[in-house]
């Protein structure tokens, strides 16, 4: 009997640490759009790997090394409960994104911390990994990679907004795929909610009781990213090295602090919705789950935003890496130079038999 559909488990970890997204993916061979999230589940990460993810960017060569096996033996103990948790077949392949440690494409390199060849190993099952490094060894960005999904598996939406650590936006312009990092996002509000001992701030509450400086958001307005020629990728270094310091230097409360992120990000995202030209937003993530943010977003944009089912909020970058390992399955280029700025279009990701 001929194949229906194909099987395939993404799995996803963001920047700002909150855990391993799991995505097991049913995609109809006839019109992958018509996918199905069949099951998945975020599993935060215990106490020791937050530390661990941390502090992976200042370890020792050899450390650094063994952390790449170990953390892959640990999402492969994650992704085999998983399956047999909810009673799953395996999948045809597990797309694995790895964790962002690295990510210097303007120096020509980037890592994804996470063996695949352990994670197959592990698990008995074929993975796609490393998805990025080819891409900026041709000169791209290495970023975003989400693009195409949204073209494919969305094509009902304008543009698509993704609110993870750092937001990010695509759309189809003149038959040409755009996308780009727009400005932090999770990364710094959650950088600036941790000095009150929490996790995230619950519905963007802290902030809405903040006020705006204008100080700091006039400064946060005028980073040299900002001024930049698409295509662009942030990462936690710019982060850290630019980003931060301006706003540590207002000195100003969390509240505060917050209220001026949220009104930054939104800013920002309205710019990038404008320029866009499109009047239907999808709008997924963690951030979209933030009340005020999404409130001060709706308020710089006069597009219609639309936040899915939870799902898709909190899973679509899981399933849209498992798009990408079926598009390397099939030998079809899933990184394409018109958002990454590389030299041509590619066929990305590592495959590693189980």
């Amino acid at each position: 009997m001929a194949e229906t559909a194909r099987h395939i488990t993404g799995i996803m970890s963001g920047t700002s640490l909150d855990g391993l997204d799991l995505a097991y993916c049913s995609f109809p061979v006839k019109n992958p759009a018509d996918f199905r999230i069949v099951h998945a589940s975020t599993i935060p990460y215990p106490a020791e790997w937050q530390q661990s993810l941390r502090e992976a960017e200042l370890a020792t060569g050899t450390t650094l090394a063994k952390l790449h096996f170990d953390y892959a033996q640990y999402v492969a103990r994650c992704v085999n409960d998983f399956h047999r948790d909810a009673e799953l077949e395996a999948p045809e392949l597990l797309a694995f994104h790895g964790h962002t440690l690295f990510h210097r494409p303007d120096l020509g390199f980037t890592f994804q911390l996470g063996s695949g060849a352990a994670l197959a190993a592990a698990t008995g099952i074929a993975v796609a990994s490393d998805f990025r490094s080819a891409n900026v060894a041709i000169g791209g960005q290495g970023a975003p990679l989400v693009p195409i999904g949204d073209r494919d598996l969305f094509p009902q939406y304008g543009a698509c907004l993704n609110l993870g650590g750092f937001a990010n936006i695509s759309y189809t312009n003149n038959r040409q795929l755009i996308a780009y990092d727009i400005c932090p996002a999770n990364m710094a509000l959650n950088d600036w909610v941790s000095r009150l001992q929490k996790t995230f701030d619950q519905n963007g509450e802290i902030a809405a009781s903040g006020n705006v400086s204008d100080g700091l958001l006039k400064a946060l307005n005028s980073l040299q990213f900002y001024r930049e020629p698409f295509p662009r990728s942030l990462g936690r270094e710019w982060y850290l090295e630019c980003f931060r310091p301006v706003a540590e230097q207002a000195a100003l409360n969390v509240s505060d602090t917050l209220a001026t992120l949220c009104e930054h990000i939104a800013m920002q995202i309205g710019t990038a919705i404008r320029i866009s030209g499109q009047k239907d937003v999808l709008v997924t993530g963690g951030g979209a789950h933030n009340g005020y943010l999404m409130e001060r977003i709706r308020f710089h944009s006069k597009a219609t935003i639309q936040v899915p089912e939870h799902s898709i909020v909190d899973f679509k970058e899981a399933l849209v890496f498992a798009y990408l390992g079926l598009l390397r399955l099939n030998a079809t280029p899933n990184c394409l130079q018109s958002y990454t700025g590389a030299s041509r279009n590619l066929i990305s990701g590592q495959i590693h038999l189980g």
